[in-house]
C-alpha cells in the first residue's frame, strides 16, 4: 500500500524495531517469531499508531514504544488464532503450528505478547495501559466467543459483529487513540481517532470475511472457503442463509463440513454462498463503516495525516488481498 510516502523513512525505524524486539536466547522462539515477522503484513497497526501521533506532537521514539507493541499483539493473536483454527498457511507461508506444532506456537504467542507489555512499560501515562489492557482482555474474550460459536450457524447478526469489535476493530480503534494520546493530542481528537478506528477495523473484518468467500488462493495466501472449513461462520454466510431457497442446502453443507471435522472439499458451500445476496449485503455494510470512519475524520483538524487516513479508509473498502 504505498500512501506512507512521507511516513516511510518512520515506519522503516518501527519495522527495525520489530525486528530487534523478538530477538531471543531461546533457538525455538527466536526462529519462530522471526518466521511469523518475516511473512509480512500491511503493518497498519504502527501506521495508524504514527498518524495518530501527527494529531499532536509528534515525537517517533516514543510512538514507538506504542507501535511496536500495538503491532506485536496483533502478531501474537494471529499465531494463537493458527492454533485454534488449525490453519496451515497464512499469507502464502506456512503458520507457526505448522512448521513447528502447537506448544512452539502457543509458547511463540505468549512470548510475543510479553515483549509487547515489556516495551510499553517505559511509557508512564496510566490511561495509555489502563487502554490497552482492557483492549486485550476484549481481545481474549472475542477469541473465546469465536470458539464457541464454531459451526453456529444460528448466531444472529449483531452476535457476530460484538466478536469482530473484540478480535479486530478494538485494536485499530486503540492503535489510532493511543499513537494521539502518546502525542499529546486533544482528548476530543482522541475520541475521534478511536472512532475512525473502530469503524475502519469492522469494515476490515468484513472485507476479509468476504474475500476468504470470493478471493483466490494467490490473492489472500490460503485456500478459498477457509473460514467456512474452520467452522468460522462469518457474516455473508449468515446473509445467505436468510434467503430461504438457500437455508436449508447451505445449512446442510456447513453439517457435512462440520461432521467431516474440516477436511472436506467446501467448493459447494462457496459457490453458494458467492452466488447469494449475502455477498452484497456484507459489502453494503462494510461501505457503511467506512462512511461513518469518514464521518469522524471530517470533525478532525485537515492536516496532511487526516488525508493518509482517508485514503486508507478507502483502500479498507476496496482491497483485494
Amino acid at each position: 500500500m504505498e500512501i506512507f510516502g512521507t511516513l516511510k523513512k518512520d515506519m522503516d525505524a518501527v519495522e527495525r524495531s520489530l525486528y530487534a524486539s523478538i530477538e531471543v536466547e531461546s533457538e525455538a522462539l527466536g526462529e519462530a517469531s522471526m518466521h511469523l515477522l518475516k511473512a509480512g503484513g500491511k503493518r497498519l497497526r504502527p501506521a495508524f499508531v504514527l498518524l495518530g501521533g501527527k494529531f499532536g506532537t509528534y515525537e517517533l521514539d516514543r510512538l514507538q514504544r506504542i507501535a511496536v507493541p500495538l503491532e506485536l499483539i496483533h502478531m501474537a493473536s494471529l499465531v494463537h488464532d493458527d492454533v485454534i483454527d488449525n490453519a496451515q498457511t497464512r499469507r502464502g507461508q506456512l503458520t507457526v503450528k505448522a512448521k513447528w506444532d502447537n506448544r512452539i506456537a502457543m509458547y511463540t504467542g505468549d512470548y510475543i505478547y510479553a515483549k509487547a507489555l515489556e516495551i510499553v512499560a517505559g511509557l508512564d501515562d496510566p490511561r495509555i495501559h489502563r487502554i490497552l489492557a482492557k483492549a486485550m482482555v476484549e481481545m481474549s474474550i472475542g477469541e473465546m466467543e469465536q470458539i464457541r460459536d464454531f459451526f453456529n450457524s444460528g448466531q444472529s447478526i449483531r452476535r457476530y459483529l460484538l466478536r469482530i469489535r473484540r478480535k479486530t476493530a478494538l485494536l485499530i480503534a486503540v492503535s489510532c487513540q493511543l499513537g494521539a494520546l502518546a502525542a499529546g493530542a486533544s482528548d476530543e481528537a482522541a475520541r475521534e481517532l478511536y472512532n475512525y478506528g473502530y469503524n475502519v477495523g469492522m469494515a476490515f473484518q468484513i472485507r476479509d470475511d468476504l474475500l476468504d468467500l470470493c478471493g483466490t488462493e494467490k490473492q489472500i495466501g490460503k485456500p478459498p472457503g477457509s473460514d467456512i472449513r474452520q467452522g468460522n461462520i462469518t457474516i455473508p454466510v449468515l446473509y445467505a442463509l436468510q434467503e430461504e431457497s438457500l437455508r436449508e442446502p447451505l445449512l446442510s453443507e456447513i453439517v457435512r463440513i462440520h461432521e467431516a471435522d474440516g477436511r472436506t472439499d467446501v467448493s459447494s458451500a462457496v459457490t453458494m454462498i458467492r452466488n447469494s445476496t449475502g455477498i452484497a449485503k456484507a459489502e453494503e455494510l462494510a461501505d457503511r463503516y467506512t462512511q461513518k470512519a469518514l464521518a469522524a475524520l471530517d470533525r478532525l483538524p485537515d492536516i496532511r495525516a487526516r488525508r493518509h487516513l482517508r485514503d486508507i479508509a478507502h483502500f479498507v473498502s476496496r482491497r483485494t488481498y
